[in-house]
């Protein structure tokens, strides 16, 4: 029997995730709505079935599905401002359709404040809607370069508080031997998530970055089950196989330039951002997104487990920020990046400014800023965009001919 791809792989795995949802509200099994880089491990170890409100979100932009979700959230007084993830979702929670994907209503909401603050009045307004327990794990910001003892300390015991909290929920004791286990699968997944995507160090890069984003939604779902280590390692396997044969990342088109994409992906977009930059011969080779799901940590240490989930990039000083995308730009050999100004995300867009400070100044290497959104079609604009990269194409060529020169 032919072995399954790593990208058929991934199409079950999502279907599955989906279907397995429904399946556990239709057998009355509580079903639970979490932020992307919660402690999923706390949830698998419970045996609860999970849902991420920010994949589905995800799936309904890339599926131009987002407008009429949106439109119901503002409809009810919410901002336009604030991040259309929350705007769909809440849409979503009135709706409850979408040709995309439909996940079940929730009986218990999980929320991390590490990715951002919005999730918190996010899943607060949700909680109080729907009528359904919530329980927050806060991960306060660092203004030091790394996580504080007095952090890690602080979100240790909101985990040991919330181990708490889903046995009452659950009416179940946590099995901590399950608990190691699935911390275990976590680490392995993540670990072969980080050397799959580290393969693009490659010149050529032997995948598209724009995969990343693809596959980032099973790192989100699957990174505590056994089939999230083994999709993982197929790709891995996958891409190290075309390492070794010099092949680039398209079979039709040759990478001549090399470029870290920061933030988001425009979900609504996705094709025209992917399709524009390939036409100019440009491969998104790194992000500072899809890595913030390298979460390693010590096994069988609630403390490692509350470091990894405080020191997400969002979390951490602008100082930590700018040093972790300089190493990235160095390490991936880009020619140059493109910034996604997005605007769910002002508190990641404030900092954009300064990395740019410190790409030029640090390596030369030329950038640009184009406007946009993750799931809101309204603030894209094609030809801006691709006026952008035809600015970055041209700073990107006159710095490769003045190294040449050197």
């Amino acid at each position: 029997m032919e072995k399954q791809s790593s990208k058929q792989m991934l199409n079950d795995i999502l279907k599955r995730h989906y279907e397995d949802a429904q399946k556990a509200k239709a057998e009355g099994r509580p079903v639970v709505w979490s932020t992307s880089i919660a402690p999923q491990e706390l949830l698998e170890a419970m045996d609860l079935t999970v849902v991420y409100p920010e994949n589905h979100a995800a799936a309904i932009g890339a599926r131009k599905d987002a407008p009429r979700f949106i439109e119901n959230a503002e409809s009810e007084g919410y901002s336009a401002d604030i991040c259309s993830y929350a705007r769909v979702n809440m849409g979503y929670a009135n709706i409850k359709h979408s040709d995309a994907a439909d996940i079940p209503m929730p009986d218990l909401l999980f929320c991390c404040s590490n990715i951002c603050y919005t999730a918190i009045k996010w899943y607060e307004n949700l909680s109080k809607q729907l009528n359904v327990p919530l329980i927050m794990i806060d991960c306060p910001y660092n203004y030091s370069y790394s996580v504080t003892p007095a952090a890690v300390a602080y979100i240790k015991a909101q985990l040991l508080d919330a181990i708490g909290k889903l046995e009452e929920f659950t009416g179940r004791k946590m099995d901590w031997d399950r608990l190691r286990e699935v911390m275990r699968i976590s680490n392995e997944t993540a670990m072969w998530w980080k050397k799959a995507t580290d393969l693009a160090m490659a010149k050529p890069a032997p995948v598209s970055g724009f995969d990343l984003f693809n596959y980032m939604a099973t790192i989100v779902c699957v990174r505590g089950k056994q089939e999230g280590t083994e999709l993982f390692k197929r790709w891995y396997e996958e891409l190290e196989e075309r390492k070794a044969k010099g092949l680039g990342p398209w079979d039709n088109a040759e990478e001549k330039y090399r470029i870290l994409w920061d933030g988001i992906a425009c979900w609504p977009y996705l094709a025209t951002t992917y399709k524009i930059l390939k036409k100019n011969g440009i491969n998104m080779v790194t992000s500072t997104y899809p890595e913030s799901w390298t979460l390693l940590y010590e096994l069988s240490d609630l403390a490692g487990m509350a470091k990894a989930y405080g020191s997400i990039y969002a979390s951490l000083s602008m100082e930590y920020a700018n040093d972790r995308i300089v190493t990235r730009a160095r390490n991936f050999q880009i020619d140059g990046a493109l910034f996604h100004s997005n605007r769910s995300c002002k508190g990641m867009d404030f900092k954009q400014y300064e990395f740019q400070r410190q790409l030029e100044s640090e390596l030369g290497i030329p950038s640009t800023i184009f406007d946009g959104d993750q799931t809101d079609p309204s603030v894209f604009s094609e030809a801006q965009y691709e006026t952008r990269v035809q600015a970055l194409v041209e700073m990107m060529e006159e710095r490769k001919q003045r190294e040449a020169m050197k």
